[in-house]
């Protein structure tokens, strides 16, 4: 296994560190990596290089906002306008890059989190370019009128602070049900997992649990509304395999709502639809105590995704 780091330029010429973790030889899948939010890609350094052991090949990026990435910009903030658009096209540009490199060999994307919407996004425009997803840590609500009614509060929270404000109004709303899920927690990250080390290791990151700009928030709301309707997951295509993992513990979701966005994707007419939910894992499952038999179980699907044979378009 091999790792090395480097920027890539996308159309709007901003720069993103991403990481890659390649196979001693020429890899039989490649798997994209779309990080969660308030981390980056380093963080699954573990997990990339196990796959790439077993010879398949990890490419992770810094998203906007995030990692080294927000070197180029601000910690927390895509953009100052369309930053649900760019940050889905992002995806895009780390396709044609991979794609150039090795034209032939299948792509997988895993979205963990924010980056699982993001990922869906993503798949509602280019899944034909796909050889499968996963999806990690996830969620879902049947309607948007959730959305709707916290970008209420997004945006007045711009208004008093400005786009690149950081309102702890709306931190507290949305992480402190998260905390208190977790009874007897040593600290208010403990609902990431289970694993004390893990939890440090993110706590002592300068470049994780930082508080996102109202912007970020107002972009994210925005494209969790584009991707709630079953007839706009339509356009994904329907015998692309899908993997959908997560804690029946993550305060998040509480895996309930993992079946439920399960539920949504074979209504919308996907015919390969798989779930996992880990027994008393929480929000981080490629972090918690059983991130072996989690990294396990990826690695069987994905072999048996390669398997299926799909059809596998250019990325347009």
């Amino acid at each position: 296994m091999q790792h090395k780091a480097f920027w890539l330029t996308t159309n709007d010429a901003t720069e993103l560190y991403v990481n890659h973790w390649a196979s001693a030889e020429q890899p039989r899948a490649i798997v994209m990596i779309a990080h969660g939010m308030a981390e980056h890609s380093q963080r699954y350094a573990r997990f990339a290089s196990e796959l790439a052991a077993a010879g398949v090949s990890v490419f992770a990026l810094d998203q906007r906002g995030h990692g080294r990435t927000a070197a180029q910009g601000t910690l927390g903030y895509f953009a100052d306008a369309q930053g649900w658009d760019l940050i889905v096209h992002d995806l895009s540009c780390l396709n044609h890059h991979i794609r150039a490199s090795y034209p032939h060999t299948p792509i997988f994307l895993l979205g963990h989190s924010m980056g699982s919407y993001i990922a869906l996004a993503y798949l509602m425009q280019h899944s034909c370019s796909m050889q499968g997803a996963i999806l990690s840590g996830s969620n879902y609500f049947k309607t948007s009128m959730r959305y709707r009614a916290a970008m209420l509060l997004a945006r007045f929270e711009r208004k008093r602070l400005g786009a690149k404000g950081r309102s702890a109004l709306l931190d507290k709303m949305i992480f402190m049900p998260y905390q208190r899920a977790v009874k007897k927690r040593r600290t208010d990250w403990d609902w990431l997992s289970r694993d004390a080390e893990q939890v440090d290791a993110y706590i002592n990151d300068p470049l994780c649990g930082f508080t996102c700009t109202t912007q970020l928030w107002l972009d994210l709301l925005r494209g969790l509304q584009h991707i709630t309707p079953v007839r706009n997951m339509i356009q994904i295509d329907n015998d692309l395999p899908l993997l959908i993992i997560g804690g029946d513990a993550d305060p998040i979701n509480r895996g309930h709502r993992l079946i439920d966005l399960a539920n949504a994707l074979r209504e919308s007419g996907n015919r390969a639809v798989d779930i996992k939910l880990y027994r008393q894992a929480r929000h981080e499952v490629l972090q918690e105590i059983n991130h072996a038999e989690v990294t396990a179980d990826i690695m069987h699907w994905l072999d048996a995704a390669l398997a299926s044979r799909r059809q596998i378009a250019p990325t347009p």
